[in-house]
């Protein structure tokens, strides 16, 4: 019955921020307070989590409801050249990492997003962001996976199923989006 998706992906949302309504509250507050204070929003991940960065950088930059000036957000998901020649001169895993130490600084936000948590170039890219003093969220599924453990607020969408934890992970962001407007 095609109503169980729809009944499955609304479970997911509600399980989600039944849990996590705290650690939203405060990933909002770190975002808002970076970009007040001038900083920016790097976001990656990769297939449908490389689209939700640039969904989520977009709606940052541009507007999601209010007509107001735009915050800076960089999805590192997005330069074909830049991926193409670090993936070639350094190798995939190193394709968000190099442009975090590249267009990164003390003040940012690194938003990591992977539905398994194990995403081996977002651990990278977290690690090189904390080396740097960059917060760092990760917007993870299943269990969290290995990112759970090194990003400073992991939101962890509590499934197995990919699809539904990529719906949970737009609500999230459009939420973050929201909220971030109303305040700036």
């Amino acid at each position: 019955m095609l109503k169980n998706y729809f009944k499955e992906s609304a479970n997911v949302k509600i399980n989600f921020i039944n849990k996590n309504e705290e650690n939203l509250k405060k990933c909002i507050e770190i975002i808002k307070d970076s970009l007040k204070n001038g900083n920016k929003l790097l976001i990656c991940g990769n297939g449908g989590s490389a689209a939700d960065a640039q969904h989520f950088a977009a709606e940052i930059v541009g507007r999601f409801k209010l007509e107001r000036r735009g915050f800076p957000a960089i999805a590192l998901t997005t330069d074909t050249s830049i991926l193409t020649a670090i993936g070639n001169d350094y190798g995939f895993d190193k394709i968000f990492e190099r442009q975090v130490e590249a267009l990164g600084k003390k003040g940012d936000v690194l938003v990591g997003i992977s539905t398994s948590g194990n995403s081996k170039n977002v651990i990278n890219a977290v690690n090189k962001a904390k080396e740097m003093d960059i917060y760092t969220i990760g917007l993870l599924g299943k269990s969290g996976g290995k990112l759970k453990d090194i990003v400073d607020l992991p939101l962890i969408v509590d499934s197995n199923n990919t699809a539904r934890v990529q719906e949970c992970h737009l609500t999230i962001y459009h939420v973050i989006c929201e909220e971030v407007e109303k305040e700036l």
